[in-house]
């Protein structure tokens, strides 16, 4: 054969090759999507009303209020909407119970109240037959907040003076998150200057320029923006929170492991030009198992895992926390 011919072989070889690359990398990134659409599913939560102003608070409060309202929303199958919030049960293993136990060990009701928020917590597989049944992504989403809302609207209708700590985990992080972005926006259910701050765990819209994270370098984002517009049944990426914290930038927290694909996800995934890129990490979330190792994930070099870490950091902004005069 001369040597123009083998070239040509070559060549085709060579470009069927490429060939075969794009259409792997597609082909992944597409089990990555349908991946996430059964970890993260009904509407993304639609745009409530601004919160009115607060009148002018009062110089003192009800002996009965709390000093602090420690907010805690657990993560998918974590909670449920009839479980006790301060005596959660739905799921003995709930990361968060290693969070907010530590946490009523620590402080007397009256200095700080330590409540899970009761929601339903699912996410459905939109492509199970039969249905399983479950609440999609969205709909869960939008349940949660709605329930965390309500319960800091109540508290501070009843407790004006309370100062308030959110925190979450997977899910809960969204929700948290979503709650806390908007009370830094100025239309929240309190001022910002009443949120001591703001601890999430594995959050789905984890922006590293919102917050700093803490623990080992994490090179990707939240799989909501990664994945940002995508639209499935059930399940909307919603990307980035606009203005990220705002206001509460300055008191939020985030942690998240490496290769966890709930909040290190690539960047821009569905962009074209990454799709290549985003295929080479996919060995990284085969079943995702590093989104349940948070309670001995270690963000320090004394050993200080995940949960230990935000108990602590909790613990001191409680300690710091203002003690208003009761009536």
């Amino acid at each position: 054969m001369s040597a123009s011919g083998r070239g040509g072989r070559a060549t085709r070889q060579a470009g069927r090759k490429r060939s075969g690359l794009v259409f792997l990398a597609v082909l992944i990134l597409l089990l990555v999507i349908l991946a996430v659409w059964y970890l993260l599913a009904g509407r993304v939560p639609g745009p409530t009303p601004p919160t009115p102003p607060a009148p002018t608070p009062p110089n003192a409060q009800p002996a009965d209020c709390p000093d602090v309202q420690v907010i805690s929303v657990p993560g998918t199958w974590e909670s449920s909407a009839a479980d006790d919030p301060h005596n959660p049960t739905a799921n003995p293993a709930s990361l968060m119970l290693n969070v907010t136990r530590p946490l009523q060990e620590r402080f007397s009701p009256q200095r700080a109240d330590v409540y899970t928020v009761p929601y339903v917590a699912q996410f459905s597989n939109p492509v199970a037959l039969p249905p399983d049944g479950q609440e999609s992504y969205n709909n869960s989403r939008a349940a949660g907040t709605e329930a965390t809302i309500g319960v800091i609207e109540r508290r501070h209708a009843e407790c004006p003076l309370t100062t308030y700590l959110l925190t979450g985990f997977s899910q809960g992080a969204v929700i948290a998150g979503d709650v806390a972005a908007r009370i830094g926006a100025g239309d929240g259910p309190v001022s910002p200057d009443q949120v001591l701050g703001v601890g999430l765990i594995a959050d789905g819209r984890r922006d590293p320029a919102a917050a700093p994270t803490i623990g080992p370098p994490v090179a990707g984002v939240g799989a909501e923006l990664s994945l940002s517009g995508l639209k499935l049944p059930g399940i909307t990426m919603t990307g980035a929170r606009p203005g990220g914290f705002g206001a509460l930038g300055d008191r939020a927290v985030q942690i998240c492991a490496p290769s966890d694909a709930i909040c290190d996800a690539p960047a821009e995934a569905l962009k074209f030009g990454n799709l290549l890129g985003s295929a080479v990490r996919l060995g990284e979330y085969y079943n995702n198992p590093v989104h349940a190792q948070y309670n001995s994930f270690v963000v320090d070099g004394n050993g200080t895992t995940a949960t230990q870490w935000i108990a602590d950091w909790a613990g001191e902004k409680i300690d710091e926390a203002p003690t208003p005069a009761h009536e």
